[in-house]
């Protein structure tokens, strides 16, 4: 979450009195993530997240988003809801910008995950693959193996600004995941971006999942491996097993994973790996100097593709 849009007092106003959820006391904007203006409000009714949707997000992919957790909510999976306005819309304008409000989720956020949360986060995960088998509508992930060259063709010269070598390094890494992805793996709705800071706890136990904008349709275990990379490294870049472990011990509790996901582990967190250091290099090249937000740094994900890199088997994850 970021605020790159400021929004006034009269026109918050203004977009407020298509909705019927009490009279506003308070709202400031939310200066973490990379990807969409948030502000937090508060009402007489209780409180609510504000998102105008920026640059990343396509305007056609809003409905399956807004959907998606409409679904998810109804098959026990605790996420935000979109709230409808009078006329039954969940999308409206505000300062030239598509923007929709959704219920304030309880909890916090996990700075310094340790294996419990690894736990809730691996069972969970599993559960949202479940309950999304039943959701009718469909969109491919841009940012899955298709996306990854042309995202790096946008920054690749400058890419050695950012740690010398690295426009030979991604473009390698390119070369061999395009080799080597798997061609046929269980696929369904996977949240693509489940880092710490979109998923709550209350105490031990995970309260709910947020921040639903890169969800698609892909490999289940894409997703997973998504989580291993965002869980399960230390500070100092290393890889703690023991999280791994109880990631993939949960989620295959509630889902069991098939012998070909379990054989394309290391390199679908190669893949994970990649797409997140493209992400964080075009966003540490290109954020807007106002923007209310620190971009995170790409090397951060350098780190964890050479690891996978030397990652033989599962087992190397603790499984």
């Amino acid at each position: 979450m970021a605020v790159y849009t400021e929004v006034s007092d009269d026109d918050l106003a203004q977009f407020l009195e298509r909705y019927d959820i009490g009279d506003l006391l308070s709202f400031k904007g939310i200066a973490e993530g990379v990807e969409n203006t948030n502000y937090i409000l508060h009402t007489t009714n209780g409180a609510f997240i504000l998102t105008l949707y920026e640059k990343r997000v396509a305007t056609a992919d809003l409905p399956f988003f807004l959907g998606l957790m409409e679904h998810l909510a109804k098959h026990d999976v605790s996420c935000p809801l979109p709230v409808r306005d009078r006329e039954g819309n969940n999308l409206n304008s505000l300062c030239g910008r598509t923007a929709a409000l959704i219920t304030f989720l309880e909890g916090f956020c996990i700075r310094r995950p340790k294996p419990p949360h690894c736990t809730e986060v691996g069972r969970n995960l599993a559960r949202l693959h479940l309950a999304g088998d039943g959701f009718a509508m469909r969109r491919e992930n841009a940012l899955g193996p298709q996306g990854w060259r042309p995202l790096f063709e946008h920054f690749a010269d400058e890419a050695d600004v950012i740690a010398g070598g690295l426009q030979c390094e991604i473009s390698d890494e390119l070369d061999w995941l395009e080799r080597h992805w798997p061609a046929e793996l269980p696929k369904g709705i996977i949240h693509a971006d489940l880092f710490p800071d979109n998923v709550f706890f209350i105490g031990g136990n995970l309260s709910g999942v947020i921040d639903f904008y890169f969800a698609c349709n892909d490999f289940l275990s894409y997703d997973l491996a998504v989580c291993l990379n965002a869980w399960c490294f230390e500070e100092d870049f290393s890889f703690n097993v023991t999280k791994g472990r109880a990631l993939l011990k949960a989620y295959e509790e509630v889902r069991p994973l098939q012998a070909e996901e379990r054989e394309a582990m290391s390199t679908l967190a190669r893949g994970a790996a990649l797409r997140f250091l493209l992400t964080r290099c075009y966003d540490w090249l290109n954020t807007p100097p106002g923007a209310i937000v620190k971009p995170h740094d790409p090397k951060a994900y350098l780190r964890r593709l050479r690891f996978h890199q030397r990652a033989a088997t599962i087992a190397d994850y603790g499984c």
